[in-house]
């Protein structure tokens, strides 16, 4: 076979179309980048990573997010969802009317028995509001006037891993562009020191819960590559690939990367693709890195009054505590969007050990980071979202006699989440949960509601903040969502 001709069989569809008639690819891809918004001039103002022109579309409230992630599912039951009758029905059967509205997982759906398990702690009144929270979370409930408590949020998913594909990314199958993503695609960032979308991971103390964070939770998807958030690891190098080669000096790893810059620039004129100019912003983003990154992860200037009130473990790296106040840090310079996700709340049979245990973990921290923003006057244009991907079940799952051997299933049929700052109303309680805090009674709350909402408040209509991708007009709340007015201010 002709070798030439046998090159031209194994070319990708990008390289034909950007070798063929000169230019013909190019100017294609570039109308499909204009159509798409990625070439629009960027608004006015200096915004190292400019966002889309006419984004914002409206004044926002809410210039920056940061998501306390809770992974494994809190229990509703235990923490937020005050229904002092739950005591009456103890070890009574669940009614089947109720039971029968809710999607289980496999785990119970075959149980014979559903006997209710009420709260396994007392609950409190906190606040000038007087919300009604577990004991088990003084720390939030000290934040009670602060924050908006929505009890009837609901979902489809009834296993982790989709259910938090769901929430970040608005789908339970992954490969959609993640919520920072979008975020930072429309509004771009103001810090050229840091990426836009930041991730930390943490995980319980006891390391109970097996749940894994994927990194498509806080992919990019189909937008450039650019928008995907950046993990900063608790152990070994904070990022990793940052550091220089062993032995190379700075002033020659500087001179590589103006050479690399002028040969991507080139191939960049080629071809048009926006991923080589993906590359060529990161290859700067990890030299700016280098110096920011461990300014960042100094936290021993910090006043001995903040460290107290993250709590002990904040000493402790890797820990939600530290994150906490790394999130804040990461705020004050300019990053738009950040994950902390936490595991450890997937209770099935170490209810009455672990609910208390997670509790003490991430209480104190996720409280301070409040109250942080908020002394700092952050707080006002700052969302503080908290939660998991759905709740528990009211009836037990395993043996009640034993203390470690019984616990509670997914629910997604009614559970809790709460948000602070960024326009959110202190101090209120949303939606109804029924009698059996099992099924929403009143203003229901999905997913892609909270997810409409958090972007109104940034400032995006969730209806127009679209890309199209294979023929079709994406978004971040699909097809659903409406904005939650009796959420917000």
């Amino acid at each position: 076979m002709n070798p030439l001709f046998e090159r031209d069989l194994h070319l990708s569809r990008r390289e034909f179309f950007g070798r063929g008639s000169t230019g013909i690819g190019v100017a294609a891809l570039a109308a499909l980048m204009a159509e798409q918004g990625a070439l629009a001039a960027p608004p006015s103002g200096k915004l190292a990573l400019p966002g889309l022109a006419g984004v914002p579309h409206f004044a926002p409230k809410a210039k920056r997010v940061v998501v306390l992630w809770q992974g494994g599912a809190p229990s509703h039951v235990d923490l937020f969802q005050h229904q002092p009758n739950l005591e009456k029905y103890r070890m009574q059967q669940l009614p089947e009317s109720i039971r029968s509205k809710g999607r289980l997982s496999t785990m119970t759906a075959g149980q014979k028995n559903y006997p209710v398990l009420p709260p396994i702690k007392p609950f409190k009144q906190y606040g000038k509001s007087g919300m009604w929270l577990s004991e088990m979370l003084p720390h939030i409930g000290s934040v009670a006037d602060d924050i908006c408590l929505v009890n009837s949020m609901h979902t489809e998913a009834v296993n982790h891993a989709p259910g938090v594909t769901l929430f970040m990314t608005g789908s339970q199958v992954p490969g959609r562009p993640s919520m920072g993503a979008w975020a930072t695609y429309g509004l771009g960032c103001a810090t050229s020191e840091l990426p836009a979308f930041c991730v930390m991971t943490s995980m319980d103390t006891g390391k109970t819960c097996g749940q894994l964070f994927y990194d498509y939770y806080w992919g990019s998807g189909f937008l450039p590559s650019r928008y995907q958030g950046v993990r900063f690891r608790g152990e070994g190098d904070p990022v990793l690939y940052l550091a220089d080669p062993a032995g190379m000096p700075r002033s020659l790893r500087r001179g590589q990367l103006d050479d690399i810059a002028a040969l991507n620039h080139r191939r960049l004129q080629d071809f048009g693709d926006p991923e080589i100019e993906t590359r060529i912003t990161q290859y700067e983003m990890a030299y700016k890195m280098q110096t920011s990154v461990p300014d960042l992860l100094d936290i021993s200037k910090e006043p001995k009054s903040v460290l107290e009130m993250y709590g002990p473990d904040v000493e402790r790296k890797g820990s939600f505590a530290r994150n906490c106040l790394l999130a804040r840090r990461l705020l004050e310079r300019g990053v738009r969007f950040i994950q902390l996700m936490h595991a450890g709340w997937d209770q099935h049979g170490n209810l009455d050990t672990q609910l208390a245990l997670q509790c003490k973990d991430t209480d104190q921290p996720s409280a301070a980071l409040v109250k942080d923003l908020k002394a700092r006057g952050m707080l006002e244009d700052t969302i503080v979202l908290w939660g998991g991907e759905f709740g528990r079940t009211t009836f037990v799952q395993g043996d009640i006699t034993k203390p470690n051997g019984h616990g509670r299933d997914h629910l997604g049929s009614c559970y809790s989440m709460w948000a602070a700052g960024g326009g959110f109303k202190g101090g209120t309680v949303y939606g109804k949960p029924d009698e059996f805090c099992y099924n929403v009674a009143d203003d229901g709350v999905h997913v892609h509601d909270m997810q409409a909402t958090i972007m109104n408040q940034l400032g995006i209509d969730h209806t127009r903040l679209t890309f199209r991708y294979q023929g079709r007009d994406f978004r971040l709340t699909d097809v659903h969502g409406n904005v939650v007015k009796g959420l917000i201010s």
